[in-house]
């Protein structure tokens, strides 16, 4: 009876002795082919008989797993003799449905430095006034001037995001933080320690988006390379914030995003200052339509609000709206230069434009009972970016906001318009690296004709990773 564990002894010393045959290296090359096929002829016919012996062992022993076939037989071409044989990769293999997420860290390194001079006052120590170009920070009506110097590295960012496949879709999340915090977090003194603020976080699947976003109400792509945190501040809509948002593609050019979002009534009274109420019962609703033009592309947006002020004796309301006309168009040999620009308008959306810099509504109470009256703003600006070489560009700017009150409740001392202008000049030695130097003339001008004005050179070291 053949037992199967002596086929691989039996296997092994019949390939042994084929390859190791004394006599077979010395003869000719094409003796010791012929005779490497006999051999090879002998292996295959000795090869027969096990399986046949393999069968029968097999039939007479039902429950015992066969190995693995045997590989396919040589063929031995008329190549040369010290030609190797390489066996076939084995395929690679498939990565599972659900795969484990992927993990990307990205932002950057900035450093600010500026020289600053108003015309009205100081601006105050650690506000973010002095950090970036905020208009409603301008002073007006002070003793004199000031000049200051600042440089720090608040507006350095990371950025975490992940992703995992899920059935054919992706899920995904993102947070990003930097350490440009608000008003009083921080000080020079000693470290110059500064806590991290909150940016964005959100999770996405497909078109759908839960988190803290900028608002659907803005468009991102139109704000331009600046050295400044912002750049055009009065003239822009400029918020981040929780939101519900959906996204669906209208066709190959055309998409419409909306989205319910955090609301907060900002409201103010005749002499007073600028209240946060956090009364609001329905949160903010935006839409926006994006159309692909080439390159480029403009996008149209709505907000609609509902404004709430609770008072001792009576709930105040009033409705909002805005809407706001935005685009990238670029132009030029390979799309170079471009032109960026916003043009917003409503009422009741102060806090959406220009850094808050009027109110949402003026509050005012008549015999022990509350009444809101919107605030109407019209905002804008225009960027023109020119790329001289591929490391050597510049960008001029020019933004501008007007806010229009509700009669009765004009304050001589609220803001009733603010514009700005600048240009820069940007140099990248090497693709991560931007230098950029950057010069911006800003004014305030309030109800009762009062004005201040800002002029600001600034410089920054930006590495992106």
């Amino acid at each position: 009876m053949f037992s199967r564990k002596f086929a691989p002894a039996l296997l092994a010393g019949t390939i042994a002795g084929a390859l190791a045959t004394p006599a077979l290296a010395q003869q000719t090359d094409s003796d010791r082919f012929k005779a490497l096929e006999a051999r090879l002829g002998a292996l295959d016919a000795e090869v027969a008989e096990l399986r046949s012996a393999l069968a029968a062992e097999r039939s007479r022993n039902p429950g015992v797993v066969a190995p693995a076939p045997l590989g396919r037989p040589v063929t031995v071409a008329a190549a040369t003799p010290a030609a190797a044989v390489t066996p076939p990769l084995a395929p690679a293999p498939k990565a599972p449905a659900n795969a484990g997420p992927s993990v990307k860290i990205s932002g950057f390194f900035k450093t600010v430095a500026s020289f600053s001079h108003t015309s009205g006052g100081t601006i105050a120590t650690n506000t973010i006034g002095r950090d970036f170009y905020v208009p409603g920070a301008i002073p007006i009506g002070g003793r004199s001037g000031g000049t200051d110097f600042e440089t720090h590295a608040k507006q350095s960012r990371i950025v975490v995001a992940a992703s995992t496949p899920v059935g054919g879709h992706t899920l995904s999340g993102l947070v990003e933080t930097d350490f440009q915090t608000g008003f009083g977090a921080g000080n020079q003194r000693i470290v110059n320690a500064y806590n991290p603020a909150l940016r964005r976080a959100f999770i996405q699947f497909d078109g759908f988006l839960a988190g803290q976003e900028w608002t659907n109400f803005q468009y991102i792509a139109a704000l331009p390379e600046t050295t400044d945190y912002l750049g055009p501040s009065e003239g822009t809509v400029f918020v981040r914030q929780s939101q519900l948002r959906y996204t669906m593609q209208l066709g190959p050019a055309l998409s419409l995003s909306v989205s319910a979002e955090n609301p907060a009534t900002m409201s103010a009274s005749v002499g007073g200052a600028l209240v946060e109420n956090d009364t609001d019962r329905l949160p903010d609703g935006t839409a926006r339509l994006n159309w692909k033009l080439g390159k480029g592309e403009l996008s149209l947006a709505g907000l609609a609000r509902k404004l709430t002020v609770v008072g001792a004796n009576n709930d105040a309301d009033a409705t909002g709206w805005g809407v706001s006309l935005a685009g990238k168009l670029p132009f030029g040999p390979n799309g170079r230069h471009d032109l960026r620009f916003m043009a917003t308008h409503g009422s009741g959306i102060g806090r959406y434009v220009g850094l808050n810099l009027v109110p949402d509504a003026m509050m005012a109470a008549s015999a022990g009972r509350i009444r809101l009256e919107t605030v109407d703003v019209t905002a804008g600006f225009a960027a023109l970016r020119l790329g001289w070489t591929g490391t050597l560009r510049s960008t001029l700017m020019a933004s501008y906001q007007t806010a229009d009150y509700p009669a009765g409740l004009v304050d001589p001392a609220a803001t009733a318009e603010s514009w700005s202008g600048s240009a820069n000049l940007f140099y990248s030695p090497i693709k991560p690296v931007d230098l950029g130097v950057e010069f911006r003339h800003g004014r305030r001008e309030l109800v009762s004709g009062a004005h201040g004005v800002l002029d600001r050179f600034e410089m920054i070291a930006k590495y992106s990773f």
